[in-house]
């Protein structure tokens, strides 16, 4: 006899947690991972960024942001998320981190773990949960990349950015099995080099690793971002209509 069949509701969308790298330091992945977040805020989307630089905060700087309190608290004092959020504008949030503070860049396992468990107990009021991590391949780098269900690396067309992010996307290959990358290059002089610089990562990643990554985009060389930087201001919110803010809105759409 055929049992009667219940309709069960549809499985919980997953949350959009990407984690945003770079090889190397220096290449514009905190002004990007920022001006994304307020591209998509402004689209209506609840955004909470983390600033994955636990021990040298980046994400407040570009902000602007004097943050009161700190990530820190969380691990040292078991302090809720909810205490330590700023929020910039309606819709993106932000969790700071600690600046000069050598012992959070170097989290035990169970560290690690513990605060992204309490930042997993706030995501459900968020559509996109970023994670601008620090440069390299140091242990918060490949734990936040672990956590996240996307993975961006920023990079540039200078030789030394290209060869530290082939060598962050192998580790993060065959270490912890990572085959789906989505690459933004920056600071391009025009599209065609930003499409040259991903062709032939691309292509090395294939014939070496067997991996093809996506291609989000490329952001032009632009004083709007210089300027921005300086001002501690998103370009995105003073400067939309410019060569790099035209840029990120045309990945906004493809995260949208």
């Amino acid at each position: 006899m055929k049992t009667k069949e219940h309709n069960s509701p549809p499985p919980k969308e997953k949350h959009k947690i990407i984690c945003f790298s770079s090889g190397k330091g220096g290449v514009g992945k905190t002004s990007i991972s920022v001006n994304l977040a307020v591209g998509l805020a402004q689209r209506g989307k609840k955004v909470l960024l983390v600033d994955g630089d636990l021990g040298l905060a980046n994400v407040d700087i570009v902000l602007g942001l004097n943050a009161r309190h700190t990530m820190r608290e969380i691990v040292e004092e078991g302090a809720s998320p909810n205490e330590i959020l700023e929020e910039i504008i309606p819709g993106f949030s932000v969790l700071p981190a600690s600046s000069g503070v050598p012992e959070m860049a170097n989290l035990a396992y169970e560290e690690q773990a513990f605060l992204t468990d309490a930042v997993e107990q706030i995501i459900d009021a968020f559509d996109y949960v970023f994670v601008d991590s620090a440069a390299g391949i140091g242990d918060s780098v490949l734990w936040f990349n672990n956590w996240a269900d996307d993975n961006v690396i920023v990079l540039t067309p200078d030789p030394t950015s290209l060869t530290d992010a082939y060598a962050l996307i192998k580790v993060l290959h065959t270490q912890y099995g990572k085959k789906c990358f989505n690459l933004i290059i920056n600071n391009v002089k025009g599209q065609k080099e930003g499409e040259a610089v991903f062709l032939n990562m691309s292509t090395v990643l294939g014939n070496f690793l067997g991996i093809v990554p996506e291609f989000l985009g490329a952001i032009p060389q632009d004083t709007a971002v210089v300027q921005a930087v300086r001002k501690q201001r998103p370009f995105l919110i003073d400067n939309p209509d410019t060569k790099a803010g035209r840029a990120i809105l045309k990945i906004v759409d493809l995260l949208f």
